[in-house]
């Protein structure tokens, strides 16, 4: 699905997403990563979300984010109780959708100039 016709003001900017990889700018990833509108880390090393450790987070809380978007792949999924606590104890919120949702949200988001984070889970990327 494309998300953005026009480039926006920030360095990193998500065009689509689904299940199998996402479009960053004019590069196709098909690893887990993570996307803020000026940081882009590529070969985020999670493939489960079910078993998402809370030192997962550590990349993206280090951002600043008010939000975290967290892609999940196709279907909606959610992290451990204990990640969702590494990020209420911080006072960022985390919300878990499926890719192509979370890559609306976060574009949205980004465009409206909030302080967001994404990562994107693709079960077959990652260690």
């Amino acid at each position: 699905m494309q998300l953005n016709l026009e480039r926006p003001d920030y360095p990193f900017f998500l065009r689509a997403a689904d299940g199998r990889s996402a479009l960053v700018n004019e590069r196709t990833l098909r690893r887990s990563f993570i996307i803020a509108p000026d940081t882009l880390v590529e070969d985020w090393p999670y493939r489960d979300v079910a078993t998402l450790p809370p030192v997962a987070l550590e990349p993206l809380l280090a951002l600043r984010p008010e939000l975290i978007v967290l892609g999940t792949g196709t279907a909606q999924a959610f992290p451990p109780p204990a990640t969702l606590a590494a990020c209420l104890q911080r006072g960022v919120g985390l919300e878990a959708m499926t890719n192509a949702a979370a890559a609306r949200t976060y574009s949205v988001l980004a465009g409206e100039g909030r302080r967001v984070v994404a990562a994107f889970v693709f079960p077959q990327g990652g260690h």
